[in-house]
């Protein structure tokens, strides 16, 4: 590792005052992310701010027809949580299958939608239900908050606070895991909510994304044959040593069959 300071800030406004007078320090969520990439010698921030001492950034609650979850909140946490459990199960099993457990009760949420991986399962939730990102400064929509492999729309120094998910009428998440990691080598969220069906896909591409084909399909008829003969495109997919693009086009249409499924 390369040398650099290490703070632990109480507040938002310490952290957040500490990282505008360093536009080289790193935030530190759960560090499963920054951690490998410091024993790598791959990040050489000058401080680390750990922020994990921020109580404020912590929790899960539902009211309104909104599950609000803290930045830092693990996702064991979240996976464990009964008022999510009750009212948005798709969130819960979501969660519940990230990594294994020394991931789920390490990383968070915030770290993990801050990264943007095109493996993490977290975007398929924001995308599929709608969420909004709320920051120190401002509020963005799911939408808009992925732009592309390991890039979203957070501004040097914006920290995440929490994201607040509106409580779909039914949704589930299916993904295909690459048994190693438990990352999603692809992964889907098929919602039916207040503003229409969505289908969210992560794993496939550069960043997680919508499917046009099938939201239309699924808001004529709720059915797994209403998608059954639905083509993906390999285009732009993502090809590595787990998957080509074709299969993963391919996986597309059988995670979302496979969510359909589990509503039935």
């Amino acid at each position: 590792m390369h040398s650099f300071a290490y703070h632990r800030p109480k507040t938002i406004a310490e952290a957040t005052s500490k990282r505008a007078a360093d536009p080289d320090a790193s935030y530190l969520a759960g560090g499963m992310t920054l951690i490998p990439t410091l024993k790598q010698r791959l990040a050489n921030p000058t401080q680390v701010l750990d922020l994990s001492a921020i109580t404020e950034l912590k929790g899960v609650s539902v009211a309104n027809g909104i599950v609000s979850v803290g930045a830092m909140t693990c996702h064991a946490d979240v996976a464990l949580s009964a008022d999510v459990r009750k009212v948005l199960p798709a969130l819960a099993d979501l969660a519940g299958a990230i990594g294994d457990p020394q991931v789920r009760n390490r990383g968070t949420i915030g770290g993990s939608l801050a990264n943007s991986d095109p493996s993490a399962d977290y975007p398929a939730a924001v995308v599929g239900l709608g969420a909004t990102i709320h920051t120190n400064t401002r509020q963005i929509s799911g939408d808009d908050f992925f732009k592309g492999l390991f890039e979203t729309a957070l501004e040097p120094g914006e920290l995440i606070v929490k994201v607040t998910l509106p409580i779909a009428k039914r949704a589930a998440y299916m993904k295909f895991a690459n048994p190693a990691s438990g990352y999603a080598v692809v992964g889907v969220m098929v919602a039916d909510t207040a503003q229409g069906v969505r289908v969210a896909v992560t794993g496939a591409g550069a960043c997680a994304f919508r499917q046009a084909d099938m939201e239309a399909a699924l808001a004529k008829s709720f059915t797994v044959a209403a998608i059954k003969d639905i083509v993906i495109s390999a285009d732009d997919l993502n090809a590595d040593m787990h998957a080509t693009a074709e299969y993963r086009a391919h996986l597309v249409g059988v995670m979302a069959r496979r969510a359909v499924a589990a509503m039935a």
